[in-house]
């Protein structure tokens, strides 16, 4: 096992796998921007080293510095947590080339399964069900046109190497084709550097279900469960939860042996997930995320297993520390992201804690939250024998938790909570336009 790792991020996800580290007796480097220095972090790595300013393109984007500080601190491994540089396929070539470990997929598969029309064709050729839509790339008005007479409006419009919503515009009718696909093709250029686009039948109001596994790069595969992420504001996930309500034992059998064929098709090594929509007795692949999500904590939860834990396992020894038969899916988990509407200090800050409670953050009391980076603050997760106990508990411990200083939106995920659409866990990703409208 390697002795020292460098984490090429910030925030939750660098306290998160420090935390890992610190169980397994690996010694931990942190990276900062100047406007970091007071960050978790920070001061939980054994090291820690400023390397630029807060924009993130000359901080956490800094590719040269992120190696340049593994090697001179004797790093053997570089992880890249969630989001900057984790799906960068040039970023892990060159981690690799310089002669440290990448904790992630091979490079080769992140280039594969990032860009959105080659991981559609994929799904294809493991037999997963997609979405009716465009064979490969639309490259122009007419080829578009044909395509979405085919599907039948509306149509969806999506970046190829997109994400976050970012390059994705919804066409009800053929008149408002041409103008939606320049305005997905320049965020799309503007965003990801990449202009392609495809286009998708729009299914309204689906479910948003994802599985996660776990790959050792020799073709073993372990299924951790799925997750329901349909509570959603701007295709920004709200809360997630495991196992999904929408999804039968039938359709999870199936949804579970696509997903199994398919990663160890491509012997996927590490963490990953694997996007479905569902509507009704249907699911669709949509896409796959080739690094460990946000959303983590929930499968934890039900499956029992330290997804980073076997991340770093299976990135560096080719296996993982569990065998499959550790593997035992039962109860349910919930988790609510509390995300900060304006900068400001934290004046106070109360923890709720108790069984089958987990608060990941990288916050404290007397923090000053910057304005530079994503807005998420924290993640509050319950797990308990089943979802109405999960969702109670969540509840009395969002109502417990006292965030003082900072506008959160931690009101707003009490509301959603108590709603006769969430208790029922029949609701599909417009669930919060149908709660605060469209603007929220």
């Amino acid at each position: 096992m390697i002795k020292k790792l460098l984490i090429a991020n910030r925030g939750e996800i660098a306290v998160r796998i420090i935390r890992c580290c610190k169980a397994m007796e690996i010694k931990t480097v942190a990276v900062y921007s100047t406007a970091d220095k007071e960050n978790l972090h920070v001061k939980l790595a054994d090291e820690a080293y400023c390397i630029g300013l807060p924009p993130s393109a000359k901080s956490y984007l800094n590719d040269d510095a992120l190696i340049t500080v593994a090697l001179r601190t004797g790093c053997e491994a570089i992880h890249p947590g969630v989001g900057f540089l984790s799906e960068n396929a040039q970023f892990a070539k060159d981690v690799t080339k310089a002669g440290l470990l990448w904790i992630g997929p091979k490079p080769e598969t992140i280039e594969l399964l990032g860009n959105k029309v080659q991981s559609r064709q994929t799904a294809l050729k493991y037999n997963l069900p997609v979405t009716p839509g465009s064979d490969g790339a639309v490259d122009n008005l007419q080829k578009a046109k044909e395509v979405a007479k085919k599907c039948g409006y509306p149509v969806i419009i999506k970046a190829a190497s997109g994400g976050g919503g970012k390059g994705m515009r919804i066409v009800w009718k053929e008149e408002e084709l041409d103008e939606n696909i320049k305005i997905a093709s320049s965020e799309a250029l503007s965003n990801f550097a990449d202009k392609t686009v495809y286009i998708e039948k729009y299914i309204q109001n689906p479910r948003h279900v994802e599985v996660q596994i776990m790959g050792d790069g020799k073709g073993n595969v372990l299924i951790l469960g799925e997750r329901d992420c349909s509570v959603q504001k701007n295709h920004q996930k709200l809360i997630e939860e495991s196992p999904s309500p929408a999804v039968s034992n039938q359709m999870r059998k199936k949804m579970y042996e696509g997903t199994k064929n398919l990663f160890e098709g491509l012997k996927y090594r590490g963490a990953g997930t694997i996007e479905f929509l569902v509507n009704g007795d249907e699911f669709y692949f949509m896409e796959v995320n080739a690094r460990v999500q946000v959303e983590h904590p929930v499968s934890e939860f039900v499956s029992g297993v330290d997804i980073i834990r076997e991340q770093i396992y299976a990135c560096t020894e080719n296996k993982f520390s569990i065998n499959k038969e550790d593997v035992d899916l039962r109860g349910w988990a919930i988790e609510a992201r509390i995300n900060a509407r304006a900068p400001g200090k934290i004046s106070y800050l109360q923890i709720p804690s108790g069984p089958g409670v987990r608060f990941d953050s990288f916050i404290y009391q007397d923090y000053t939250v910057v304005p530079h980076y994503d807005s998420m603050l924290a993640k509050l997760i319950s797990y308990d024998t089943d979802r109405e106990r999960a969702r109670k508990k969540l509840l009395s411990c969002l109502k417990e938790l006292k965030l003082e200083g900072v506008l959160t939106n931690q009101q707003e995920q009490i509301e959603i909570l108590s709603t006769k659409q969430f208790k029922s866990g029949k609701f599909g990703t417009s669930l919060y336009e149908e709660l605060y409208g469209k603007k929220g």
